[in-house]
């Protein structure tokens, strides 16, 4: 399974990600910020990285943009997260280097399916019935 580093600002958003990735046995490590969320990525390596597009201080899209040009952290894909699902938004995301956009509320399905287009190597997680948690 894959370790997935998650920047969430918000604590239910961040507790709903926790558990669906734990739920099918991925390990996770997490930030409330992009400064950290930066420093974690550098020194823990994760495989994958949910980011939030609109955080305190830092937003999400500039963070993404400056691991995508480090050498240490450009490999990691990184999907982005908002609650405002623009089209707008989604653009800006994959020219800022997200490798991935999801709009929230997280629904477990478009996650799990996500996460396997980008770590397929990853023990593929199973994909439930329902499309919504």
């Amino acid at each position: 399974m894959a370790r997935v580093l998650i920047i969430e600002d918000n604590p239910a958003n961040m507790k709903l990600a926790v558990l669906l990735l734990h739920n099918v046995g991925h390990v996770t490590l997490s930030a409330v910020d992009a400064e950290t969320g930066m420093a974690v990525a550098r020194t823990d390596q994760p495989d994958l990285i949910l980011m939030d597009i609109q955080l305190p201080g830092m937003d999400g899209l500039t963070a993404t943009a400056l691991l995508k040009q480090d050498a240490i952290t450009a490999h990691i894909p990184i999907i982005a997260l908002t609650a405002l699902a623009m089209k707008a938004d989604q653009e800006k995301s994959q020219t800022a280097g997200c490798d991935g956009y999801i709009a929230k509320p997280l629904r477990y399905a478009e996650l799990y399916a996500a996460i396997n287009g980008l770590l397929p190597e990853s023990n593929p997680t199973p994909l439930p019935q329902s499309s919504q948690i």
